[in-house]
Order: C-alpha cells, then sequence, then structure tokens
C-alpha cells in the first residue's frame, strides 16, 4: 500500500501517466486531501490552503474539487457506513488512499447524480492504479460494483 499522500505531480513509478482533464485533477486533489484528513487530521481550510498551492492546482474543476471535497467530509460517516457491506476486512485496515478513493467514489455516487456511474467508477479505478496499492485497483472495483447497484440501481440494471 501506498505509504505516502498521493501528489498530482507524482505517479507510480513504472507507469504511464495519462493526461489529466480538469475534473481528473480535481478528483486528484480531493484524494490528496482526504489523505492529509485521514493521515494529518488536518481540517478543509488547511487541505484547501495546501492544494492551492501545489503546481498544477489551477489546471483543476475548482468548483468540483471543493464540492466534492465538502461532500465527502460532510457525509463520510453516511458514505462509510454504505461501503461497509461491500468490504471484507475492517475499515480501517484499508489503506488511507483506497479509503479515500471508495469515499470519493460513494459521495459521487450518492451526491453527483449529473455524473454517470460509469464515469465515477472509471475515475475510482485510475486514481487507484495512479495512487494506491498494486492491486489495489481490483479491490476498488469490486467493492463499488457492489455500491454502484445500491446507489444507481436505474443505470447499474438493478431492478
Amino acid at each position: 500500500m501506498s505509504a505516502s499522500a498521493p501528489d498530482s505531480r507524482t505517479h507510480k513509478p513504472g507507469t504511464v501517466r495519462r493526461p489529466s482533464n480538469p475534473r481528473r485533477r480535481a478528483r486528484e486533489f480531493v484524494l490528496q486531501g482526504l489523505y492529509q484528513w485521514q493521515v494529518g487530521g488536518q481540517d478543509m481550510a488547511a487541505i484547501e490552503a495546501q492544494a492551492a498551492d501545489v503546481a498544477g492546482f489551477n489546471k483543476a474543476d475548482n468548483a468540483l474539487y471543493r464540492s466534492l471535497l465538502q461532500q465527502t467530509l460532510d457525509h463520510e460517516a453516511a458514505l462509510r457506513e454504505v461501503l461497509t457491506p461491500h468490504i471484507d476486512r475492517p475499515w480501517l485496515e484499508i489503506s488511507p488512499i483506497e479509503r479515500g478513493i471508495l469515499l470519493i467514489a460513494a459521495c459521487e455516487f450518492s451526491h453527483f447524480p449529473e455524473t454517470p456511474y460509469r464515469v465515477i467508477l472509471n475515475e475510482a479505478i485510475e486514481l487507484a492504479k495512479d495512487f494506491g496499492g498494486t492491486d489495489g485497483h481490483k479491490f476498488v472495483n469490486g467493492v463499488l460494483d457492489q455500491l454502484a447497484p445500491v446507489l444507481r440501481p436505474l443505470e447499474a440494471g438493478k431492478k
């Protein structure tokens, strides 16, 4: 599992870095902020101040960044509760990176209906590939494949 915070300027060695669109960059910065919140106990003001100083932040979708970070932090307990039945181990045994990715995706499934669930799923998998542990993307995919029909039953095809 990743030992340091995701940094939108770096990625896993040996991976090909895809150009980030503004929405992807926003999600990367939200992931970084959630890491800071989980590991360092930073609040939203500190997270936003730090993000503003990082190279490339000006290329992120700032409205999505702020909204997604705020919604995820505000609803973290409820998001964790909806995720827990789909996870095969205690929450704190999951790396902070994968926890952050799962929270972001669950938040988008729940609070951003304008974003198609397949986009959310794909973005979460890509974040896990770029910043998570070796097989973190498989874990994230498995959990979100189970969660999507619960939170997006019409889109995910559950009747």
